[in-house]
């Protein structure tokens, strides 16, 4: 499905929000711009075409940045966005991973950043101890995602519009209506931001700093690893 909507994803994300992401996008990356040392080491996981890669890499070039995806077609336009920014200077690497196993050693990583990341995992909370594994002590977990509004009404029609507008533009675009339909879905199913709060520290968080926005349906977390 990720592989489908590759080559547009970035333009239904803007689309669908409004224009809300870029703001959204902005506000996480001065969140982990402020967290990152200046030599340290950065992994975007679920990292799509590398939007946060990318501006984290710009404004840290001296930092290691890496994105994975489980996307090989994500991951492959990220790719063509790198050969092109390298001749600027800003490189961060990309390549295919699963962010419920991850290819690095415990304690390595300085700064975590995901975008819409664990609401696509099928054990959200594996990935999040994951994280927690590869993240040093003192290192920070930045993520921006959808949550489950809390108010009922609102669930409904929150809901409800990403229902319909997902599956409209999926068929479109795509002519299939699952590839932007499953996003009210996965939120259903997913955690309200105060779940997702909860289980950071239960998972070895600590200082769990919330901003939301939408009513609650969507939520910056920032936490330390403890």
């Amino acid at each position: 499905m990720f592989d489908v909507i590759a080559p547009r994803y970035d333009e239904f994300t803007r689309r669908f929000s409004f224009g809300m992401d870029i703001r959204w996008k902005r506000d996480l990356i001065a969140d982990a711009v402020r967290a990152l040392p200046h030599a340290g080491t950065v992994l975007d996981v679920a990292c799509g075409t590398g939007d946060l890669a990318f501006a984290l890499a710009a404004q840290r070039p001296e930092a290691c940045v890496l994105g994975i995806d489980a996307s090989p077609q994500m991951i492959a336009q990220a790719a063509k966005r790198a050969n092109a920014a390298y001749a600027i200077g800003v490189s961060p690497s990309f390549r295919v991973g699963d962010l419920t196993r991850l290819e690095l050693p415990d304690a390595s990583v300085d700064l975590v950043t995901g975008g819409y990341a664990l609401r696509n995992v099928p054990d959200w909370r594996a990935a999040l101890r994951e994280l927690a594994r590869v993240l040093r002590p003192g290192g920070r977990l930045v993520t921006l995602d959808f949550y489950r509004p809390e108010h009922a009404v609102w669930r409904v029609l929150y809901l409800g519009y990403l229902r319909v507008a997902g599956d409209l533009v999926g068929l479109q675009w795509h002519g299939r209506a699952v590839v932007y339909g499953y996003i009210a879905r996965s939120i259903r199913d997913f955690a309200t931001w105060r779940e997702y709060s909860a289980a950071l520290n239960d998972t070895g968080f600590r200082d769990v700093h919330v901003r939301t926005h939408l009513m609650g349906g969507v939520a910056r977390h920032v936490a330390t690893r403890a």
